[in-house]
């Protein structure tokens, strides 16, 4: 193992290409997660931060590059909820695109569920443990 030390501190942003951005922050939004940032870039362009409210890793809600289309696939990101049911019924009554049922696997793998963003993205939600 390297004793070397880095300079990298955290994640900060997770980038999740959004070719309709108000559309995306709209979605984001309704699930709790606040706009802390939404200015120009470049000519044509905006970047857009939401953050769950108790969160300090961002999604970065960007835009595809010029010439290219956003294929919608499974992220990678997890959420944490603290009550999982509640949350998947929440996102259920919001008519979220979410899975049928709560995924109970047993053992230390905690309870969860999928959803997907507007743009088709796949997003996981699991329950906070202890």
């Amino acid at each position: 193992m390297s004793t070397t030390a880095t300079r990298i501190g955290a994640v900060s942003l997770v980038v999740v290409q959004s070719p309709d951005q108000d559309r995306a922050i709209a979605f984001y939004e309704s699930l709790g997660f606040e706009k802390r940032t939404d200015i120009p870039m470049g000519d044509k362009y905006r970047w857009v931060e939401v953050y769950p409210p108790s969160g300090n890793t961002g999604l970065a809600l960007a835009p595809p590059r010029p010439g290219t289309e956003v294929t919608p696939t499974e992220t990678g990101i997890i959420l944490s909820a603290d009550d999982i049911d509640a949350a998947h019924a929440q996102f259920k009554a919001l008519g979220v695109d979410v899975d049928a049922e709560v995924a109970r696997m047993g053992g230390p793998v905690p309870p969860m569920f999928w959803f997907r963003d507007p743009t088709g993205h796949t997003l996981m939600v699991v329950e906070q443990q202890g």
